[in-house]
């Protein structure tokens, strides 16, 4: 990139500067390459509102990844001719480059959070540019409604949300009807786009991963050659991670060694992240190996060749495991289309799609307060001061069963009290600007004389270069040894010493097993005494875990995992410390308690109960019980119905559940602005029930002690009876238990398939729709019922969700194979027009 130069978002600078002249909410849309993360904000830094009434004040312009920050501020400096600090400065996590004159600092969006947390009213800050906002991630959309909510009692705060693409119902449902919204075509040239689907060999080892991952790497550097071949320049290849990306740098600096093959990706020092950017100076191609860190913000110079694995990696969190996994999915279509658009920055481009031209592809991807550990943000409305999530407003609001995870997660780290507030201690986790389970463990630390080493392991923790299943102690032994060989480790193992007042001094090990158990008190984990020999451990949370029999730690009674592979069931320990039972104690004083402990045995199809003492599902000692306490009795019986992963609900309740999933479907998005519901339609799906068994479910247990009692209640009531009464009511209309066709029947509609996603069925003899012009519709007309319409024997003749096309297309067809065979049932012309019967032509 280079400054100067005339940009398409340039003709719309004085239209943007004339809206938040008058609005203080503002939305713009300008495609890749219209100039606007870099020009839009020193466009308005001269404005009056932005220089305020006691002189010159802050504008904040929010980046989502580190690297765009940095090279957005590097930008705009050179634009002024000054250097970063002077006027346009930018500040992120443990690096700032601001300075007493700055007036636009770029900034990441943890970094906004923060500031507004300390200081609501955001004093000496005139507007907030939110970019890149498509990308939806948690901090940005947690950004945002911290912002509207400050801007509510300052009304001079102005507010821009740019980027490529919005969803712009969503956002204006937010924002206020009223908000202008802005459009810039970008700056683009035409760029030719090429499916080239990956073809593999077949290998009869089927459990061979590394010989796949190897053949899909070799077949990838076939495809990055020719697509080199094809078009002049630089080429930039997406694919999901890291390891993916090294697998194919080898490949291509064995077969083509006079290419410079750079990467790009997080955990790269800044040098290299920059050196990857830029072309070489020698003038050899260039082959840039990202991974969605190109996808927008950055401009790639050189580039005229993008080559899309078509696939993106992002972190899942499941709520009733308490772990997130890395999941790798296929891209959704607006990262494809913002991929492609990055060969055409700077001149005629060719984009080599590694997929069928078929495939469908999501149109956009999940935002990431649906997919995400809740805790942070369960953290920041505690400090906010909201107990409910409502009282903010949201794009997307936060589930509740993953909040409802993160706050419990809260509470058992002591961070947070039954009232949903803040304890002392998590007062105290304000200024340790991490997860609130490191937080905590860096709080608690003092107690154990430990805090140099609990920043130290912090830092390693959330390190980017802790690879594979390192043995945590040694990695820690060997970075304390010769901290200058691991440079990005100790700069920020220094940063969070500075904010505890400690040196780096760490003089021993010992605590290591309890700083860990103070952070992740839920993986503190119990062998398991069994003939299937060592390596199995059973949670403090209950979930089960492993490592090989020949590990270290196999035989260990007790360890803390610090790191698991995220399955809710069996999950793998890729790293953790044995902690010894009597420091464990000492730790947590409940675990010198006794409690009622029953568990449901299913091969013995009963409650079994004892007298246990030790920290969630490890005991550490336990003695008979004499009598079941009912609430014991209740816990026990939703805990067996979640590890059974089902509930018993006959065929009533579940179509209850198909009714309320399809109008949850059709229309439960607050971002509909056609809705008029004032709540969404909650979520049924079995993994959101089983997570809210006690709302819905355990008021209902009272003298129920088994399973089978359990499945003779009526569920399917107790369902209704948690629908808020504004939902019940509408339930029927929207979303009718019977349809009346046109012969006059009350025809059940069947639900089921909407729990799937798909569209009610109604199965009705073809006879008794003659008449109906269309198919049925429901939820306000926004849902075809899917038709299944029935011969007289009632056998199958069509499926449609499409009537007037059967009527014109199909039943032609029909007609003349069925009225030899059923010539007693009428069988019209023009069955629009017909009279609609279930008898046959004598009885009608």
């Amino acid at each position: 990139m280079t400054p100067g130069g005339e940009l398409p978002i340039d003709a719309h600078l004085p239209a943007i500067r004339q809206a938040l002249a008058a609005h203080s909410r503002v939305l713009l849309v300008a495609e890749p390459g219209a100039g606007k993360t870099t020009r839009v904000p020193l466009a308005l830094l001269n404005e009056a509102w932005c220089l305020g009434e006691r002189g010159a004040s802050r504008l904040l312009l929010l980046e989502p990844r580190r690297v765009a920050a940095r090279l957005a501020a590097g930008f705009m400096a050179e634009s002024l001719g000054e250097r970063v600090g002077e006027t346009v400065g930018y500040r992120m996590r443990g690096e700032s480059r601001v300075g007493p004159n700055t007036r636009l600092e770029v900034i990441t969006q943890g970094v906004l959070t923060r500031m507004l947390q300390d200081d609501p009213l955001l004093e000496g800050v005139s507007g907030i540019v939110f970019d890149e906002f498509h990308e939806r991630s948690l901090e940005a959309d947690l950004g945002l409604a911290l912002a509207l909510d400050a801007q509510s009692v300052r009304d001079d705060l102005r507010l821009l949300v740019m980027s490529a693409t919005l969803d712009i119902g969503a956002l204006l449902g937010v924002l206020g009807e009223a908000t202008p919204l802005l459009e810039s075509q970008g700056r683009s040239f035409p760029v030719e786009t090429r499916y080239r689907p990956l073809s593999f060999r077949s290998n009869s080892n089927s459990n061979s991963n590394s010989s796949s991952r190897d053949d899909a790497a070799s077949q990838q550097a076939i495809a990055v050659g020719e697509a080199l071949a094809l078009s002049e320049g630089d080429a930039l290849v997406f694919l999901p991670g890291v390891a993916e990306i090294r697998r194919l740098a080898r490949e291509l600096a064995s077969r083509r060694p006079e290419l410079a093959v750079r990467e790009l990706h997080g955990r790269l020092p800044l040098e290299e992240q920059r050196r990857a950017l830029k072309p070489e100076a020698d003038g050899r191609r260039r082959v840039v190996l990202s991974t969605a860190i190109a996808e927008s913000s950055v401009t790639v110079d050189g580039v005229r060749i993008v080559i899309d694995a078509g696939q993106e990696r992002v972190p899942v969190f499941q709520p009733r495991s308490g772990l997130s996994r890395l999941e790798t999915r296929r891209v959704n279509r607006a990262s494809a289309d913002q991929r492609r658009g990055r060969a055409g920055r700077q001149g005629p481009g060719l984009c080599l799609r590694l997929w069928a031209e078929e495939q469908p592809l999501p149109a956009h991807g999940e935002p990431e307060i649906l997919q995400a550990d809740l805790a942070p943000l369960a953290f920041e409305l505690a400090r906010w001061g909201i107990v409910e999530p409502s009282a903010l407003a949201w794009i997307t609001p936060p589930p509740a069963g993953a909040l409802a995870a993160g706050r419990r997660l809260l509470q058992r780290l002591g961070l947070m009290d039954e009232g949903l507030l803040l304890t002392e201690l998590g007062r105290s986790c304000i200024r340790w600007p991490t997860h609130p389970r490191l937080a905590a463990m860096l709080a608690r630390a003092g107690e154990l004389d430990a805090v140099p080493l609990a920043c130290a392991l912090v830092a390693t923790l959330e390190g980017r270069d802790l690879d594979g299943e390192q043995d945590l102690e040694r990695t820690l032994q060997a970075r304390l040894a010769q901290p200058s060989a691991h440079r990005q480790w100790q700069r920020e193992a220094q940063r969070l010493a500075r904010i505890g007042g400690v040196g780096l001094e760490v003089t021993s090990l010992a605590p290591l097993g309890e700083l860990l158990a103070l952070a992740y008190p839920d993986r503190v984990a119990q062998r398991i005494q069994h003939d299937a020999g060592p390596g199995r451990f059973r949670l403090a949370s209950g979930g089960l875990a492993t490592l090989p029999e020949r590990h270290p730690l196999a035989h260990a009674e007790l360890l803390v995992a610090a790191e698991l592979d995220g399955q809710a069931s069996g999950a793998r320990i890729f790293r953790g410390v044995a902690i010894e039972r009597a420091r464990l104690e000492a730790l947590f004083p409940e675990t010198r308690e006794w409690r009622a402990s029953l568990e449901w045995s299913e091969e013995q199809g009963r409650l079994i109960g004892e007298q246990v003492r030790g920290l969630g599902a490890v005991v550490l000692e336990r003695k008979a019980l004499s009598s079941l306490p009912p609430e014991a009795v209740r816990q026990a019986l939703l805990d067996a119905l979640r590890r059974r992963g089902e509930l018993p609900f006959d065929d009533s309740a579940e179509q209850l559940r198909g009714r309320v999933s399809l109008l949850r479907q059709a229309l439960g998005s607050r971002g509909d602005q056609d809705c008029e519901d004032e709540q969404d339609w909650p979520d049924w799906s079995l993994p959101a029930l089983l997570d809210d068994l006690e709302a819905w479910l355990g008021p209902h247990l009272d003298g129920v002690r088994s399973l089978d009692a359990v499945a003779r209640l009526p569920l399917g009531r107790f369902l209704l009876d948690s629908l808020d009464w504004s939902l019940c009511g509408r339930l029927d209309a929207l979303a009718p238990e019977r349809l009346e066709v046109p012969s006059g029947s009350q025809i059940r509609l069947d639900y089921t398939p909407c729990l799937e996603g798909r569209s009610p069925v109604l199965a009705v003899k073809l006879q008794e729709t003659f008449g109906w012009r269309e198919s049925p519709r429901v939820a306000e007309g926004r849902v075809a019922v899917l038709l299944h319409l029935l011969s007289p024997a009632r056998r199958p003749l069509q499926v449609t969700a499409d009537l007037a096309s059967f009527w014109a297309n199909g039943y032609p067809e029909v007609r003349k194979e069925m009225r030899g065979r059923y010539p007693k049932h009428p069988w019209p012309e023009d069955p629009t027009t017909a009279e609609a019967t279930a008898r046959t032509k004598r009885r009608s």
